[in-house]
Protein backbone atom coordinates (compact mmCIF):
# COMPACT_ATOMS: atom_id res chain seq x y z
CA UNK A 1 0.00 0.00 0.00
CA UNK A 2 1.17 3.53 -0.76
CA UNK A 3 0.57 5.84 2.20
CA UNK A 4 1.00 9.62 2.41
CA UNK A 5 2.04 10.96 5.82
CA UNK A 6 1.58 14.67 6.43
CA UNK A 7 3.50 16.35 9.23
CA UNK A 8 6.25 13.83 8.53
CA UNK A 9 8.97 15.73 10.41
CA UNK A 10 6.92 16.12 13.61
CA UNK A 11 7.01 13.95 16.72
CA UNK A 12 4.19 11.66 15.54
CA UNK A 13 4.78 11.88 11.80
CA UNK A 14 8.47 11.02 11.94
CA UNK A 15 7.79 7.94 14.06
CA UNK A 16 4.91 6.90 11.78
CA UNK A 17 7.06 7.16 8.66
CA UNK A 18 9.66 4.93 10.29
CA UNK A 19 7.11 2.33 11.37
CA UNK A 20 5.45 2.14 7.97
CA UNK A 21 8.75 1.98 6.09
CA UNK A 22 10.02 -0.77 8.40
CA UNK A 23 6.82 -2.72 7.69
CA UNK A 24 7.51 -2.58 3.96
CA UNK A 25 4.85 -0.03 3.02
CA UNK A 26 5.43 2.52 0.27
CA UNK A 27 5.59 5.85 2.10
CA UNK A 28 5.41 9.42 0.86
CA UNK A 29 6.52 11.82 3.60
CA UNK A 30 5.13 15.36 3.44
CA UNK A 31 6.14 18.50 5.33
CA UNK A 32 6.72 22.11 4.39
CA UNK A 33 10.51 21.96 4.20
CA UNK A 34 11.20 18.24 4.11
CA UNK A 35 14.25 16.86 2.30
CA UNK A 36 15.40 13.30 1.50
CA UNK A 37 17.81 13.59 4.45
CA UNK A 38 14.79 13.74 6.79
CA UNK A 39 13.40 10.30 5.90
CA UNK A 40 14.56 6.66 5.90
CA UNK A 41 15.95 5.11 2.75
CA UNK A 42 13.19 4.19 0.32
CA UNK A 43 10.76 6.85 1.54
CA UNK A 44 9.85 9.61 -0.90
CA UNK A 45 10.01 13.12 0.59
CA UNK A 46 7.71 15.73 -0.95
CA UNK A 47 7.63 19.35 0.29
CA UNK A 48 4.03 20.58 0.50
CA UNK A 49 1.83 22.75 2.69
CA UNK A 50 -1.59 21.75 4.03
CA UNK A 51 -2.60 25.39 3.69
CA UNK A 52 -2.16 24.99 -0.08
CA UNK A 53 -4.07 21.84 -1.16
CA UNK A 54 -2.75 22.06 -4.72
CA UNK A 55 0.81 21.61 -3.41
CA UNK A 56 -0.18 18.17 -2.10
CA UNK A 57 -1.12 16.70 -5.47
CA UNK A 58 2.38 15.42 -6.38
CA UNK A 59 2.47 13.55 -3.06
CA UNK A 60 -1.07 12.18 -3.34
CA UNK A 61 -0.80 10.88 -6.90
CA UNK A 62 -1.06 7.09 -6.93
CA UNK A 63 -1.43 6.72 -3.17
CA UNK A 64 -4.23 4.85 -1.44
CA UNK A 65 -4.19 6.15 2.14
CA UNK A 66 -3.56 9.47 3.86
CA UNK A 67 -2.48 10.33 7.40
CA UNK A 68 -3.75 13.85 7.95
CA UNK A 69 -3.03 16.40 10.64
CA UNK A 70 -5.70 18.87 11.70
CA UNK A 71 -3.52 21.69 10.41
CA UNK A 72 -3.99 24.48 7.89
CA UNK A 73 -7.33 26.08 7.17
CA UNK A 74 -8.68 24.15 4.19
CA UNK A 75 -9.78 20.63 5.17
CA UNK A 76 -12.30 20.48 2.33
CA UNK A 77 -9.65 21.44 -0.23
CA UNK A 78 -7.17 18.90 1.10
CA UNK A 79 -9.76 16.13 1.13
CA UNK A 80 -11.00 17.01 -2.35
CA UNK A 81 -7.43 16.77 -3.64
CA UNK A 82 -7.05 13.42 -1.89
CA UNK A 83 -10.28 12.05 -3.32
CA UNK A 84 -9.45 13.25 -6.85
CA UNK A 85 -6.01 11.64 -6.58
CA UNK A 86 -7.46 8.22 -5.76
CA UNK A 87 -7.05 8.16 -1.99
CA UNK A 88 -9.64 5.84 -0.44
CA UNK A 89 -8.70 5.92 3.28
CA UNK A 90 -7.91 8.86 5.56
CA UNK A 91 -6.78 8.75 9.18
CA UNK A 92 -7.06 12.09 10.96
CA UNK A 93 -4.98 13.02 14.00
CA UNK A 94 -7.24 15.29 16.03
CA UNK A 95 -7.53 16.32 19.67
CA UNK A 96 -9.45 14.99 22.65
CA UNK A 97 -10.46 18.61 23.20
CA UNK A 98 -12.94 18.36 20.31
CA UNK A 99 -15.20 16.40 22.66
CA UNK A 100 -14.24 17.93 26.00
CA UNK A 101 -13.65 21.60 25.04
CA UNK A 102 -15.62 22.18 21.82
CA UNK A 103 -15.54 25.97 22.08
CA UNK A 104 -11.75 26.07 22.26
CA UNK A 105 -11.10 23.27 19.75
CA UNK A 106 -13.28 24.35 16.83
CA UNK A 107 -10.39 24.06 14.38
CA UNK A 108 -9.79 20.29 14.71
CA UNK A 109 -13.57 19.86 14.94
CA UNK A 110 -13.86 21.37 11.45
CA UNK A 111 -11.40 18.78 10.18
CA UNK A 112 -13.35 15.97 11.81
CA UNK A 113 -16.56 17.19 10.20
CA UNK A 114 -14.87 17.49 6.81
CA UNK A 115 -13.37 14.01 7.04
CA UNK A 116 -16.74 12.49 7.98
CA UNK A 117 -18.36 14.18 4.98
CA UNK A 118 -15.53 13.40 2.55
CA UNK A 119 -16.89 10.15 1.11
CA UNK A 120 -13.62 8.43 2.05
CA UNK A 121 -13.16 5.61 4.53
CA UNK A 122 -12.17 7.56 7.63
CA UNK A 123 -10.92 7.07 11.16
CA UNK A 124 -10.27 9.77 13.75
CA UNK A 125 -7.58 9.52 16.41
CA UNK A 126 -8.15 12.04 19.21
CA UNK A 127 -4.94 12.49 21.13
CA UNK A 128 -4.74 13.67 24.70
CA UNK A 129 -1.76 15.72 25.85
CA UNK A 130 1.51 14.35 24.52
CA UNK A 131 4.57 13.48 26.56
CA UNK A 132 6.67 15.38 24.02
CA UNK A 133 5.11 18.63 25.25
CA UNK A 134 7.65 18.57 28.08
CA UNK A 135 10.46 18.96 25.55
CA UNK A 136 9.74 22.65 26.21
CA UNK A 137 11.71 21.98 29.41
CA UNK A 138 14.75 20.67 27.55
CA UNK A 139 16.68 23.94 27.32
CA UNK A 140 16.11 25.12 30.93
CA UNK A 141 16.82 21.63 32.24
CA UNK A 142 20.07 21.47 30.28
CA UNK A 143 21.09 25.00 31.24
CA UNK A 144 19.82 25.36 34.82
CA UNK A 145 18.33 22.00 35.87
CA UNK A 146 14.96 23.71 36.32
CA UNK A 147 11.49 22.96 34.95
CA UNK A 148 8.51 25.33 35.23
CA UNK A 149 4.81 24.62 34.70
CA UNK A 150 1.46 25.66 36.17
CA UNK A 151 -0.88 23.43 38.18
CA UNK A 152 1.95 21.37 39.67
CA UNK A 153 -0.20 18.66 41.21
CA UNK A 154 -2.95 18.20 38.62
CA UNK A 155 -2.59 14.83 36.91
CA UNK A 156 -3.26 13.99 33.25
CA UNK A 157 -2.55 10.78 31.27
CA UNK A 158 -0.01 12.10 28.75
CA UNK A 159 0.48 9.83 25.73
CA UNK A 160 3.80 9.03 24.04
CA UNK A 161 3.97 10.24 20.41
CA UNK A 162 5.46 6.90 19.37
CA UNK A 163 2.30 5.20 20.66
CA UNK A 164 0.11 7.59 18.68
CA UNK A 165 2.19 6.75 15.61
CA UNK A 166 1.83 3.03 16.27
CA UNK A 167 -1.95 3.42 16.55
CA UNK A 168 -2.02 5.35 13.27
CA UNK A 169 0.08 2.67 11.57
CA UNK A 170 -2.33 -0.02 12.75
CA UNK A 171 -5.38 1.82 11.46
CA UNK A 172 -3.74 2.74 8.14
CA UNK A 173 -2.62 -0.79 7.32
CA UNK A 174 -5.52 -2.89 8.64
CA UNK A 175 -9.24 -3.09 8.03
CA UNK A 176 -12.06 -2.75 10.53
CA UNK A 177 -11.75 0.86 11.70
CA UNK A 178 -13.99 2.66 9.21
CA UNK A 179 -16.05 5.44 10.78
CA UNK A 180 -14.52 4.98 14.24
CA UNK A 181 -13.13 7.58 16.63
CA UNK A 182 -10.51 6.63 19.22
CA UNK A 183 -9.21 8.58 22.22
CA UNK A 184 -5.50 8.04 22.83
CA UNK A 185 -4.00 8.57 26.28
CA UNK A 186 -1.10 7.21 28.26
CA UNK A 187 -1.53 4.32 30.74
CA UNK A 188 -1.48 6.51 33.86
CA UNK A 189 -2.08 10.10 34.92
CA UNK A 190 0.97 12.06 36.09
CA UNK A 191 1.40 15.60 37.43
CA UNK A 192 3.92 18.17 36.18
CA UNK A 193 5.85 17.72 39.42
CA UNK A 194 5.97 13.94 38.87
CA UNK A 195 7.03 14.38 35.25
CA UNK A 196 9.93 16.62 36.30
CA UNK A 197 10.96 13.97 38.84
CA UNK A 198 10.83 11.28 36.14
CA UNK A 199 13.13 13.34 33.92
CA UNK A 200 15.50 13.90 36.83
CA UNK A 201 15.66 10.16 37.41
CA UNK A 202 16.21 9.52 33.71
CA UNK A 203 19.20 11.87 33.51
CA UNK A 204 20.56 11.06 36.95
CA UNK A 205 20.57 14.72 38.02
CA UNK A 206 18.31 16.69 40.38
CA UNK A 207 15.84 19.10 38.76
CA UNK A 208 14.22 22.00 40.58
CA UNK A 209 10.52 22.24 39.75
CA UNK A 210 9.02 25.75 39.73
CA UNK A 211 5.25 26.15 39.78
CA UNK A 212 4.12 28.96 37.50
CA UNK A 213 1.04 31.06 38.07
CA UNK A 214 -1.73 30.77 35.52
CA UNK A 215 -0.87 34.27 34.33
CA UNK A 216 2.79 33.39 33.79
CA UNK A 217 1.86 30.29 31.83
CA UNK A 218 -0.68 32.24 29.76
CA UNK A 219 1.91 34.84 28.80
CA UNK A 220 4.44 32.20 27.83
CA UNK A 221 2.02 30.08 25.79
CA UNK A 222 0.56 33.10 24.00
CA UNK A 223 3.88 33.61 22.26
CA UNK A 224 3.32 30.57 20.03
CA UNK A 225 -0.34 29.48 20.37
CA UNK A 226 -3.64 31.10 19.30
CA UNK A 227 -5.51 32.64 22.23
CA UNK A 228 -8.48 30.21 22.17
CA UNK A 229 -6.07 27.26 22.25
CA UNK A 230 -4.14 28.84 25.12
CA UNK A 231 -7.36 29.21 27.10
CA UNK A 232 -8.48 25.68 26.30
CA UNK A 233 -5.10 24.20 27.14
CA UNK A 234 -4.89 26.00 30.48
CA UNK A 235 -8.41 24.86 31.32
CA UNK A 236 -7.41 21.25 30.66
CA UNK A 237 -4.17 21.58 32.61
CA UNK A 238 -5.74 23.33 35.57
CA UNK A 239 -9.32 22.11 35.72
CA UNK A 240 -9.51 18.88 33.74
CA UNK A 241 -12.81 17.11 33.38
CA UNK A 242 -13.24 13.55 34.56
CA UNK A 243 -12.96 12.39 30.94
CA UNK A 244 -9.69 14.28 30.42
CA UNK A 245 -8.17 12.61 33.49
CA UNK A 246 -9.43 9.14 32.57
CA UNK A 247 -7.10 6.59 31.03
CA UNK A 248 -8.72 5.56 27.74
CA UNK A 249 -8.65 1.85 26.81
CA UNK A 250 -8.52 2.65 23.08
CA UNK A 251 -4.74 2.66 22.67
CA UNK A 252 -4.32 -0.75 24.26
CA UNK A 253 -7.14 -2.09 22.05
CA UNK A 254 -5.46 -0.82 18.91
CA UNK A 255 -1.94 -1.93 19.84
CA UNK A 256 -2.63 -5.08 21.84
CA UNK A 257 -0.40 -3.76 24.62
CA UNK A 258 -0.45 -1.02 27.26
CA UNK A 259 0.75 2.43 26.33
CA UNK A 260 4.21 3.72 27.25
CA UNK A 261 4.50 5.20 30.74
CA UNK A 262 5.84 8.72 31.09
CA UNK A 263 8.86 7.39 33.01
CA UNK A 264 9.68 5.09 30.08
CA UNK A 265 9.29 7.96 27.64
CA UNK A 266 11.62 10.09 29.77
CA UNK A 267 14.29 7.39 29.82
CA UNK A 268 14.01 6.99 26.06
CA UNK A 269 14.41 10.75 25.55
CA UNK A 270 16.90 11.49 28.31
CA UNK A 271 19.50 12.79 25.86
CA UNK A 272 17.32 15.82 25.10
CA UNK A 273 17.59 16.97 28.72
CA UNK A 274 21.29 16.27 29.44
Amino acid sequence: MSIVVTGATGNVGRALVGLLAAAGEQVVAVARRITPADVPEGVRAVPADLADPASLRPALAGAEALFLLAAGEQPDGVLAAARESGITKVVLLSSQGVATRPEAYRHPARFEEAVAASGLDWTVLRSGGMASNVLAWAEPVRAHRTAAAPFADVALPFVAPDDVAAAAAAVLTRDGYKGATYVLTGPEATTPRQRAAAIAEAIGEPITFVEQSREQAHEQMSRFMPLPVVEGTLAILGMPTEEEQRVSPDLARLLGRPGTSFASWARRNAAAFR
